[in-house]
């Protein structure tokens, strides 16, 4: 020993040197304090970008659907007008500062149909009835739906008819619909003309001869002299000269006149006071709906199939699917949760016994259960509470089943072995010691059956198996279903509701995604 001491004495201090002196040994960090379960979730559930995007974007929706009734529209779920249906979206803001959401559409036009919507904004612009407002005054009226005209193209070598020109043009489809006929009482008369005074805004205009020169007496928008759908204007000798579109064109009037010369703007259709006598009036819609309503139209989504505000059916049916989606999630972790409960944890023959039971409800097609309950329920408890029933039907096997792997993942361990020891009863095993445990699993699929919901109450009021449409309540898979046919045409229906379900998929699996990962016990305490 003596002689080994020695030897070391000998080697000079310089040769040693301390191993990984100054350098990281790993990269694993030690969590030197105690975090509590949920905790640590939320902390892994952070680090998942998707998921906390996810998550942005189904508060988002979510604030939309809650907030919109209240700050984003001016209507209310039963304002509907015909006359607005299917429009695309408008806003005046936004079409003045940015040149989007301006109502606009493409079309074309033959060269009558092109005339007479160009006629709409020379007679909005013929306050008094002269019948001498020019096509460049009617043009540049704020009440033209043509907004720009393109090039005609010819069109010959037609079978049977004869050559024609085609313009294509955009078009203001909120105010293509131009004039209309109203009877109205003499009271409601009298106070459009004291709007009219205030506001300096004109509703009534002249009414239309109905005689040879005028092609449809119910349409308002044929003010001025026609021979079959041409427009015409009458020489000294009472011939008729057809008036082709080309700069310059006038329009020659057939209003109704009196002894003097002057337009009519009502004439008495019934009544025997002031508040029966009904007058029969000519209006110019847009504004008529600006007397009614305080303002002109807008919406921002557009309106749907019937007249309704998109926005705000859009709203309604995010509602209505979250409701439902959040009701059956409960329902479905009560029963879940308990029967797989009993089944995991007392095991035998009753878990065999209750197994055999879910493998005969399983089995039952939940379209067939939610058909029949719909056939046959629905008049007397309404479409939302037999959809709910067809979804409770099975729709909790799911969850007993992941509850029941759960307890007999963990009814064997050391501490639940511990508690039986001490003379614990079963239920407080079962919802103190092994519950807790399998709440991750229970939470992640509780998230999970969410979007499932969603989409299959879509599907079924898209199938028209579920009727959810109605003036104050609707469905995302309703406005799809009455688009469906029309989408084509007004594609602004199925965009709306076809992305607010894809959002919702997507993002409420990969928010489930990061639930699962947060509350997975084995990664407890890694830090990633």
């Amino acid at each position: 020993m003596e002689k080994i001491t020695n030897d070391f004495n000998k080697i000079p201090a310089e040769k040693f040197a301390f191993v990984n002196r100054g350098e990281k040994l790993t990269d694993t960090k030690f969590v030197d304090k105690p975090v509590g379960y949920f905790k640590d979730a939320w902390i892994r559930f952070c680090k998942n970008k998707g998921s906390i995007v996810a998550a942005v974007i189904i508060m988002f929706i979510l604030l939309f659907a809650f907030l919109t009734p209240v700050f984003f529209t001016r209507y209310d779920q039963t304002f509907m007008d015909v006359y607005y249906a299917k429009k695309p979206s408008r806003n005046l803001w936004l079409s003045e500062h940015f040149g989007i959401a301006t109502g606009t559409t493409t079309r074309d036009f033959n060269e009558r149909s092109l005339i007479t919507k160009i006629g709409i904004g020379i007679g909005a612009e013929d306050h008094d009835g002269t019948g001498t407002v020019t096509l460049e005054e009617g043009m540049a009226s704020y009440y033209q739906p043509m907004k720009e005209i393109g090039e005609g193209v010819e069109i010959t070598g037609l079978i049977g008819a004869k050559d024609k020109t085609i313009y294509t043009c955009t078009l203001d489809s909120y105010l293509e619909f131009g004039f209309q006929y109203r009877s109205i009482e003499q009271d409601e008369y009298k106070k459009i003309r004291d709007w009219e005074e205030k506001t300096g805004i004109q509703v009534l205009y002249p009414l239309v001869e109905e005689n040879e020169w005028c092609l449809d007496p119910t349409d308002a928008n044929y003010w001025y002299k026609t021979k079959k759908g041409t427009p015409v204007k009458l020489n000294k000798n009472g011939k008729a000269k057809e008036i082709p579109y080309e700069p310059g064109m006038v329009l020659e009037d057939n209003y109704v006149r009196d002894a003097e010369g002057n337009a009519v703007y009502y004439t008495f259709t019934g009544g025997g006071d002031l508040d029966t006598a009904h007058y029969k009036v000519r209006v110019l819609y847009y504004n008529y709906y600006r007397y009614l309503n305080g303002f002109e139209p807008e919406y921002m989504f557009g309106t749907d199939s019937q007249g309704y505000d998109l926005m705000l059916r859009l709203a309604s049916g995010i509602k209505l699917s979250f409701l439902v989606a959040l009701a059956v999630s409960a329902i479905n972790l009560t029963i879940g949760a308990v029967y797989g409960a009993i089944e995991g944890y007392y095991g035998g023959t009753t878990d065999l016994v209750m197994e055999r039971i879910t493998d005969i409800l399983m089995n039952v097609p939940f379209i067939v259960v939610a058909t029949l309950f719909q056939l046959h329920l629905s008049g007397k408890l309404g479409p939302i509470p037999c959809l709910l029933f067809a979804y409770v039907t099975t729709g909790w096997i799911g969850m007993a089943y992941r509850v029941r792997t759960q307890f007999y993942r963990f009814k064997n361990q050391e501490y639940v072995m511990a508690a039986r020891t001490l003379g614990a009863r079963d239920s407080r095993i079962i919802w103190k010691h092994i519950f807790p445990n399998s709440l991750g699993t229970i939470i992640t699929s509780c998230v999970l059956v969410i979007p499932g919901v969603i989409f299959s109450e879509s599907m079924l009021s898209f199938l028209g198996i579920v009727k959810l449409g109605n003036e104050t309540t609707t469905s995302l898979g309703t406005l799809l279903s009455d688009a469906s046919s029309i989408w084509m045409d007004y594609p602004h229906l199925m965009i709306f509701p076809a992305l607010v379900i894809s959002l919702l998929e997507i993002c409420f699996n990969l928010f489930g995604n990061g639930l699962r990962d947060a509350f997975n016990p084995s990664l407890r305490g890694v830090e990633e």
